[in-house]
């Protein structure tokens, strides 16, 4: 993969950086970004140390100008993006037990502000340096499309955060796609019952490099639909 170039938001842990780590593993390029320096700066090493190249940018997705210096500097480095995954993301409360009707206004604007917001300035900022075949993923979950009670304005972001990702689907010549690994251990779930990040990165690597395009553009893809095509 030497010469692959990847962006990862959100990569100073959890999915990010399982899938930032993976991809470094088999000699990628990789630019994570977050709001921690300090993970960032530790996973760009462990990238490094696996055999890849790694760059840490501390970027807020909130801000859209930030996200432009990322994109465009993460461009300059390389010349072209292949890979972005626009994976940063919040959850204010406990699964299960935030509702709707009990949160504030500020935790709704910020879930929408960056689980949702964040994924349009993600991909807006990065269509500029996109290579011709490069693809974009959005991870999501099923709370998204399947309501259940107590996930609040977090699984309205990630509804908003899909239609983001469908209305690029049908604008862009380059691949858009939903992933959704179903539920993973992560500090979004407050660690937890589901999956470890680094049984699920596989999954974004598949859908990076391996899958149809005409089956993902557009398109939720879910685990079942990734064992399916592994096994």
């Amino acid at each position: 993969m030497g010469g692959y170039t990847a962006v990862v938001t959100g990569g100073s842990r959890g999915i990010g950086a399982a899938v930032a780590r993976l991809f470094g593993k088999e000699g990628a390029h990789v630019v994570v970004c977050g709001r921690d320096e300090a993970a960032l700066e530790g996973v760009a090493a462990d990238v490094r140390e696996a055999g890849g190249a790694a760059v840490a940018h501390r970027a807020d997705v909130r801000d859209e100008f930030d996200v432009e210096r990322l994109l465009a500097e993460a461009a300059r480095e390389t010349g072209s993006l292949d890979l972005v995954v626009a994976n940063a993301g919040v959850y204010h409360g406990h699964p299960g037990d935030t509702t709707l009707a009990a949160e504030s206004y500020a935790v709704f604007d910020d879930h929408l502000r960056t689980n949702a917001r964040g994924v349009y300035a993600t991909i807006r900022e990065a269509v500029p340096h996109l290579a011709a075949d490069a693809r974009v993923l959005v991870p999501s979950g099923g709370v998204a499309r399947d309501p259940r009670p107590g996930f609040g304005s977090y699984a309205v972001s990630k509804a908003a955060a899909e239609a983001v990702a469908r209305g690029f689907a049908v604008e862009l010549e380059q691949v858009v796609s939903v992933i959704d690994p179903g539920q993973v251990t992560t500090d979004l779930t407050d660690g937890g019952p589901g999956r470890e990040p680094d049984a699920v990165a596989p999954m974004f690597r598949w859908a990076a490099l391996e899958a149809p395009a005409d089956d993902l553009d557009g398109a939720v893809v879910d685990l079942g639909a990734w064992k399916r095509a592994t096994r």
